[in-house]
């Protein structure tokens, strides 16, 4: 694709951009929405007549002082309606904006909510493609951006071209083609300059960001790493590495500032040439007879009047660039396409029991490459089996697979014989409850992240639930209790006091399924023992799903699956397995010998 043709796409994805901000608007169905965007723009249109009438009046009153009778009276009534002209200029653009706050503001929530309420219904694969911080900045930008937009777009330059013509009409009305004329070029061509100039001058910005970045990157890097810095006395090395960013940032800053000065001096010398020559062609008049010095105060004050909105054309033409760049990416994550999305006759998911069963499921993240292989398995209502094997057997799959993150790619899944596919999303996940390998916490309270599995439980039942996890005497130990906060990921948290607050979360949720992916693996072997009787209650009468690692945990399971490359390679329960003299033999030898070596205690809990 040829540059010109770059910049003609470009241009036209702009164009598509605010096209599609249209809408939040003037929305349908919203009809006191639409009648403050009319109000709006009523006001605008009458603010800028009065601000037009100004140096008309102003004129008025320079002819009238300058007459034989000025020195017997002041033109009072001319002067009243020169200040009424001035203060309803501005009351007029206050009524703009606060009817149209209303306006900008629900557009700006509507676009941020349907923007974040999309990104929780994209697919998990989506997520683990995209960094969630840049998606935070994706969203937050976007939403400046419209406001910027809509601030300086809406309400500044567009008024602002249409008072230029305005004010070229009214020339031409009150003397002739030529003033008209000159002024439209002047603007125009101050215009023209600002926006190629700063087109040009957009490199340097560029360069600048980025060196910024640079700077601000190595600076964080090296002060996050501040223990291996001082391990190898590397101090003045990261000095070197933080000054060479900076080096390149000050040159950039340099060329930015010096070619803006550069801009600043053109655009003063447009203006300056177009006021010279109205000033000489209404001067001429005045000699003539032909004006009068009202007229020739008149001309000079139209095109001040024009300059001083654009005064800042340079730096809102860059930002409105980089506010359509901004949106763009911001409404392009809107249409990006759900891979797991609910059938248009998916009804909710009716537990009986709570029979699970996955019939010659197969799927891979990556077609190249298969995780699960025609996989077959059927955990009763209220029956438990345990999923064990190697690293990258496929044993969290399973688990992604039951809460549709993904689809199988082959197979079905079903919960009392429906299938996965067929029922809603939201049902399917309210029925299930799982207790993860890493546990990560909403930077809030203990008792919300406990109350998170069903919110507006009250604190009886927030209480009980952590009483049944074994971590309720420890959150009474804190100073503030249930009201403490554990900090962002829950990192003011050990990683089994995370678990069990994991463990107490799911318990209060009353899942029909529960599913336990290595939900001890924190736990030291005597609070592992602990947790393993309470979860053994919890899940009485309920179908369990346990995905585990360490062997101990799974003994008293219905049915133990061993899963080894995406194939179930073995099943049954555990003596029957340790009979069997295979994998899961070996498995558990190792683990004991492991354990043996460690100095703690061999066996398996209950005997």
């Amino acid at each position: 694709m040829t540059d010109a043709s770059a910049n003609r796409e470009k241009r036209r994805n702009q164009w598509k951009t605010l096209m599609t901000l249209l809408p939040y608007l003037w929305p349908r169905n919203k009809p006191g929405i639409r009648l403050r965007v009319t109000l709006a723009l009523f006001c605008l249109a009458l603010a800028k007549v009065t601000n037009v009438t100004v140096p008309v009046i102003f004129k008025d009153v320079v002819d009238a002082l300058d007459g034989e009778q000025a020195i017997l009276a002041l033109p009072v009534a001319l002067l009243l309606a020169y200040g009424l002209a001035r203060l309803m200029t501005v009351v007029f653009q206050e009524m703009r904006e606060a009817l149209f706050a209303k306006v900008k503001m629900r557009a700006l929530r509507v676009v941020a909510l349907q923007t974040f309420q999309h990104l929780h219904s994209l697919s998990l694969r989506f997520h683990m493609d995209r960094q969630t911080g840049g998606l935070s900045r994706a969203i937050d930008r976007g939403v400046k951006g419209i406001e910027f937009l809509l601030n300086f777009t809406l309400f500044n330059i567009l008024p602002t071209l249409l008072e230029i013509f305005m004010v070229c009409g009214l020339l031409w009305a009150f003397f002739d083609f030529w003033f008209a004329l000159v002024t439209f070029v002047t603007i125009g061509s101050y215009i023209a300059f600002t926006m190629l100039v700063t087109e040009w001058r957009l490199k340097f910005r560029r360069q600048m960001n980025d060196k910024d970045n640079e700077a601000n990157t190595k600076a964080i890097d090296s002060l996050l790493n501040f223990e291996t810095v001082k391990y190898f006395g590397n101090e003045d090395h990261e000095a070197q590495r933080f000054d060479r960013a900076m080096r390149g940032y000050e040159k950039a800053a340099i060329t930015s500032t010096v070619s803006l000065s550069a801009v600043n001096i053109g655009q003063g010398g447009i203006i300056a040439a177009g006021l010279v020559i109205l000033m000489m062609m209404a001067g001429q008049g005045v000699i003539e007879g032909t004006m009068t010095l009202g007229d020739f105060v008149m001309v000079n004050t139209y095109l001040i009047q024009l300059y001083l909105p654009l005064n800042f054309l340079g730096f809102v033409y860059r930002q409105i660039r980089q506010s359509l760049t901004d949106m763009e990416d911001m409404f392009e994550l809107l249409r990006v396409s759900q891979e797991v999305s609910d059938n248009e006759n998916a009804t909710s998911l009716n537990v009986n029991g709570a029979e699970l069963r996955f019939e010659q499921v197969s799927f891979g993240y990556d077609p190249r490459r298969p995780i699960l292989k025609d996989v077959s398995f059927k955990v009763p209502a209220g029956g438990s089996i345990a999923i064990v094997g190697p690293s990258g057997a496929g044993k969290s799959t399973i688990s992604r697979l039951l809460f549709r993150f993904y689809d199988a790619d082959q197979g079905a899944i079903t919960i009392d014989q429906q299938n996965l596919r067929d029922v809603t999303q939201k049902s399917l996940r309210q029925a299930i409850g799982i207790v993860p390998q890493d546990t990560v916490l909403f930077n809030d309270t203990i008792f919300y992240n406990i109350a998170y599995g069903r919110p507006g439980a009250n604190r009886e039942e927030v209480e009980h639930a952590a009483k049944l996890a074994s971590i309720h005497e420890f959150i009474l130990s804190l100073p503030e209790g249930y009201d403490t906060v554990v900090g962002e990921r829950g990192l003011k948290l050990s990683g089994g006091e995370k678990q069990r607050v994991a463990i107490a979360r799911t318990i209060l949720k009353q899942p029909a399924i529960l599913l336990f992916d290595e939900a001890t693996s924190a736990l030291d072997t005597a609070t592992e023992r602990e947790i393993q009787m309470s979860l053994k209650e919890v899940s009485r009468g309920r179908t369990t799903l346990m995905i585990a690692h360490r062997l101990s945990t799974v003994v008293d399971a219905d049915q133990i699956l061993v899963l080894s490359n995406g194939q179930v390679v073995e099943s049954g329960r555990h003596p029957d397995l340790i009979a069997q003299d295979g994998l899961y033999a070996q498995m558990w030898t190792r683990q004991q010998e492991a354990a043996d070596n460690n100095g703690q205690p061999v066996g398996i809990p209950g005997e």
